[in-house]
């Protein structure tokens, strides 16, 4: 399924924001027993016209969601159509047979398209680059009492809700609050003017400094796999079970059990293993 294929209206080509809610409005709901059934011959038949109803159908949620929105800055149209792609993800994604309503489950993904793009075209870089940052991000504005600056019982009362530390409220809604700087210098400048552009240079970038990382970690790499290589059967498989997995590892207790032995002779074998290869890689 793709946005070309499903060809519902955008704002551009009604001609205005206003003409195309009005469009939006206008295709009807579908009840439950309609849905399942539209659900059901895009997940069994692959069916396009089948998703582009249910994608016309819920239109008037994105519009719905992209208002909450609108206070961040950005064309309300632009916000519309992210939302329309998290509908779009949503619709191929929905199960009919779970029984959930295709609005509750779209609701998720417009509201994650839409917080992307805000994120991408936020004028200060960086500004949530956490899911705790982000959750501060999206509810400071409606959290706020006024619009005074908060105090600290507010910065408090907020962090503690919202599971970040008081100081990241504080930075945020100075952030949040903040006005536009110019990069680089403004005509009419005099030369003492320091802008960002003069200091937001970045010497991790340098070639030089670029290729030793990337030499570093190689032989570091290397040093590894030689040290493992020197391991018997059994520690290698230690220190990689515990060690050297994409996830959790395993415990002493699941490589006791493989091997019948108590967890503390596992980990008398890592100990030494640890040891043998901590000696290989600083030769």
């Amino acid at each position: 399924m793709t946005g070309a294929a499903l060809a519902f209206p955008t704002p551009a080509s009604l001609g205005s924001l206003d003409h195309y809610i009005q469009a939006v409005n206008r295709f009807p709901l579908l009840t439950a027993e309609q849905e399942i059934a539209l659900g059901r011959r895009l997940q069994q038949h692959d069916d396009i016209d089948a998703a582009r109803q249910l994608v016309l159908s819920h239109l008037r949620l994105v519009v719905a969601v992209s208002r909450k929105y609108v206070g961040y800055g950005l064309p309300q149209a632009d916000l519309i159509q992210e939302g329309n792609i998290g509908l779009m993800k949503a619709v191929r994604r929905f199960d009919p047979e779970r029984g959930v309503r295709l609005v509750s489950f779209a609701l998720h993904w417009i509201r994650a398209e839409i917080h992307e793009f805000i994120l991408r075209n936020w004028r200060l870089v960086k500004i949530a680059t956490t899911k705790a940052q982000r959750k501060l991000f999206f509810n400071l504005r409606s959290m706020k009492p006024g619009t005074h600056a908060l105090t600290p019982a507010e910065v408090r009362a907020i962090a503690k809700e919202l599971g970040v530390k008081p100081e990241e409220v504080v930075e945020m809604e100075t952030r949040l609050s903040g006005h536009d700087v110019a990069m680089d210098p403004q005509p009419g400048d005099d030369g003492d003017t320091v802008t960002p552009i003069a200091y937001l240079t970045d010497a991790d970038d340098d070639p030089a400094k670029i290729f030793e990382r990337v030499e570093t970690g190689r032989h570091r790499a290397e040093g590894l796999h030689h040290a493992l290589a020197g391991l018997d059967p059994r520690s290698r498989r230690i220190i990689e079970a515990r060690w050297l997995r994409e996830d959790d590892g395993a415990t002493l207790q699941d490589l006791a059990d493989e091997y019948g032995v108590s967890a503390e002779r596992i980990r008398q074998i890592e100990s030494k293993a640890l040891k043998s290869m901590r000696g290989q890689i600083a030769a």
